[in-house]
């Protein structure tokens, strides 16, 4: 996932930033917080440095702090979020002052700004501030809120900082992470699978489930309920996601046929055996001064194909084709061939993506005879472009 830098200001709602850090790094983002030293009096830094398992930003200078963190912070982030943000911060930002860390790294910032104020209702109404809100808009910044209703002072007015889940829904839709899924079954498989020999060793391939597993990832960000039918990896299922675990072709093949049902979408980004062998031994094979051994291999179930048989109304079915030379030649004959609405193929003799890379690059082929092409990009950027092709399908 991406870096969110969550900028802490000294207004009492710092203590519903807690919960904006804790949905996030929930959702899987790696969240950087930077408190302002008035922050530090209503929150405890090490309340946000346990909620990330990072390390709180809180000084521009000093033994704990870098001398250019704030340029590192810039660099990493994704999309910045300033909640609550004061009168003061908002002065700052729309004056370039930069006197602490979190004003200093807002100069440096070159992603999305989401500001999120929260004050007395005379301060927000203050003529200074509504032109420092202006001024901020007209260049861009995102402003959401505030909100009307009692205050900390107890005055009744505008001036409430939003829930923390408007926050992260804001934050989700910036980085272009839409609920566009909201509301539907979605299931996706990912990994390699292991074909049994004998009970040491196995056949399988290269795949390490990542682009499964950012298609699932994603998904749920974009509301879906999702389903994740994965082989044999050493990642982390995604949070929210419901995994089911798979050794084999043959499981796979019964999972996914046991989850499919009611699913508006499946996505079959596992690397499936093609050949499993005949029998397994019991026990395991010595050399035993063998010059050579003999595997009787059979094809394994073309989940692929049967899923054309059991397809529902309006359901979206997307196949992968993992290819070595002639990419969209063989691209182009498995669309034919397996009669899917949308096809993933990628080289994965390439050495800069492909198998167990963090990076991608792909043909999406249309069974209506459209083609993309995705140039190389992290593979979690690429599942919103697939997702973003599985949505226009259900809209058409």
């Amino acid at each position: 996932m991406g870096c969110i830098v969550l900028g802490v200001t000294g207004g009492i709602a710092a203590y519903k930033a807690v919960d904006v850090a804790r949905q996030l790094t929930v959702q899987g983002f790696s969240v950087k917080v930077v408190m302002t030293e008035s922050a530090t009096h209503l929150v405890g830094a090490d309340t946000f440095r346990a909620t990330t398992a990072n390390p709180v930003a809180l000084h521009l200078f000093g033994e704990d702090q870098g001398s250019i963190q704030h340029i590192s912070l810039a660099r990493e982030a994704d999309l910045v979020i300033i909640a609550p943000a004061t009168a003061n911060i908002l002065a700052k930002m729309a004056h370039g002052v930069a006197d602490d860390l979190l004003s200093t790294t807002l100069l440096a910032v070159r992603s999305p700004l989401l500001v999120v104020p929260a004050m007395n209702t005379y301060m927000y109404e203050h003529p200074a501030t509504q032109a420092n809100l202006k001024k901020l808009r007209e260049r861009g910044v995102r402003i959401l809120g505030p909100e009307g209703g009692s205050l900390a002072c107890g005055e009744e007015g505008k001036g409430r900082m939003v829930e923390p889940s408007e926050i992260v829904e804001a934050a989700l839709e910036m980085l272009g992470l839409s609920s566009g899924l909201s509301g539907k079954r979605i299931l996706v498989t990912a990994a390699g699978t292991r074909e049994y020999i004998d009970p040491v060793r196995y056949i399988s391939n290269r795949s390490s489930g990542k682009m499964g597993y950012a298609l699932a990832e994603v998904a749920h960000l974009m509301g879906a309920e999702v389903v994740l039918v994965s082989g044999p990896t050493y990642l982390d299922a995604p949070q929210g996601v419901e995994l089911v675990k798979v050794i084999n072709a043959a499981e796979m093949r019964d999972a996914v046929m046991d989850k499919v049902s009611g699913c508006a979408a499946v996505v079959m980004a596992a690397a499936v055996a093609d050949f499993t062998p005949q029998e397994m031994s019991e026990q395991k094979v010595k050399k035993g001064g063998r010059d050579s051994l003999a595997l009787e291999l059979e094809p394994t179930t073309d989940i692929l194909k049967e899923l054309e048989k059991h397809k529902e109304t309006g359901q979206i079915v997307v196949g992968f084709a993992a290819e070595t030379g002639d990419l969209k030649a063989k691209a182009k004959a498995k669309l034919d061939d397996k009669k899917v609405d949308l096809l993933v193929a990628n080289d994965v003799s390439r050495e800069d993506s492909g198998f167990d890379s963090e990076f991608n690059r792909a043909i999406l082929l249309y069974k209506d005879g459209r083609e993309m092409e995705l140039d190389l990009m992290p593979k979690r950027e690429m599942a919103r472009y697939i997702w973003d092709a599985v949505l226009g399908l259900m809209d058409s």
